[in-house]
């Protein structure tokens, strides 16, 4: 039963903010799985922060998308056809090829999920890499200990607005958030768990922090760099512990980006700043798993999604998701 699909090209690479030109949207035809492989009807597809890196020619941890070819990402979906029994038609799936609508893959590189306990978008959030990345980031990166301050950035987002939620479950006594605009600081507050918030679009940062931090921060989550680590360097306490998950601030940047300029206070203050990918976290998806699973099913950790329908709208999901657009996990949702 070979499918007529679409999927996003990328065509030019980036210099700055990406455009709408520099990605195709390209009709193809995907054959009759063979044996060993399924073929996918895309339902749920992931936007995420890290794909601007891959749209550079650059070495780093992941390889670059290749030009005149379809992207990848997260995607859910349902196998339509199936050339292997362990992967029957009508299972919900879990895999990497996204940025379509149809997908013909090995079944070993699928994992079935059960849609029917939580929504499919929830493997692409709160159940996937999304989650495993903040669960990650503050227990083995920045470890949360009894009674800590947490400061999170960019605490609106996907990874954001799960982070300061595990900082509480973990022992923090206070966590305070990093968002942009006036109703973003109100929901952190009043729907995601922080004490308290700041408004990054109000200007000076550090003075902002140590008035919802005046005892200083034991843990900082970073996902935006640039002026939110510099704040964070200055509030953190002796031998507080950052994690380095994302520095979107500097993304679309075009040239070398200063680091903090008060960095030399990490010496003083001996503190721990450590980067970290999540792949390299794995171990830790079954544990999370488990208590995150238990968290949603309570009610106790929020989850928030931004949805946009169809391929055609998943560029500009992407965009507006790198302009802050979103509140929580943005998602592209295919059918349904």
């Amino acid at each position: 039963m070979s499918v007529t699909s679409r999927e996003v090209h990328l065509i030019a690479r980036p210099v700055g903010e990406p455009a709408p030109t520099d990605f195709a949207l390209v009709e193809t035809t995907l054959a009759d799985p063979g044996p060993g492989q399924v073929l996918v009807r895309n339902d749920w597809i992931s936007v995420d922060p890290y794909m601007r890196g891959r749209m550079n020619d650059t070495k780093s941890y992941v390889a670059p998308y290749a030009l005149g070819a379809p992207m990848d990402g997260g995607a859910v979906g349902t196998v339509i056809a199936s050339g292997d029994d362990s992967v029957p038609v009508g299972a919900s799936v879990l895999h990497a090829l996204g940025w379509r609508e149809h997908a013909l893959l090995p079944a070993e590189a699928v994992r079935v999920v059960d849609t029917t306990a939580v929504p499919a978008g929830a493997y692409l959030n709160a159940l996937g890499m999304i989650g495993l990345t903040a669960y990650a980031g503050l227990t083995e990166v920045a470890p949360v200990r009894e009674g800590d301050v947490v400061f999170v950035s960019g605490a609106a987002g996907a990874v954001g607005s799960i982070a300061g939620q595990l900082a509480r479950k973990l022992g923090a006594s206070r966590v305070v958030g990093s968002a942009g605009g006036p109703e973003k600081k109100r929901r952190l507050v009043e729907e995601f768990g922080y004490d308290a918030a700041i408004d990054y679009r109000e200007g000076d940062l550090e003075k902002q922090l140590a008035e919802v931090a005046p005892d200083g921060v034991d843990v900082y989550f970073d996902n935006v760099g640039g002026d939110h680590l510099r704040a964070a360097i200055a509030a953190m306490r002796d031998h507080g512990r950052i994690a380095l998950c994302g520095a979107i601030s500097q993304y679309n940047a075009t040239g070398p980006v200063p680091g903090p300029d008060n960095l030399f206070l990490a010496v003083g203050k001996r503190l721990s700043l450590r980067g970290f990918i999540v792949g390299d976290h794995g171990h830790l998806m079954g544990e999370y798993v488990r208590r995150a699973s238990g968290w949603l099913a309570d009610g106790e950790l929020r989850t928030e999604e931004t949805v946009v329908d169809g391929i055609d709208n998943a560029v500009s999901a992407f965009l507006a998701m790198m302009r802050g657009a979103n509140t929580g996990k943005m998602l592209v949702r295919l059918t349904g």
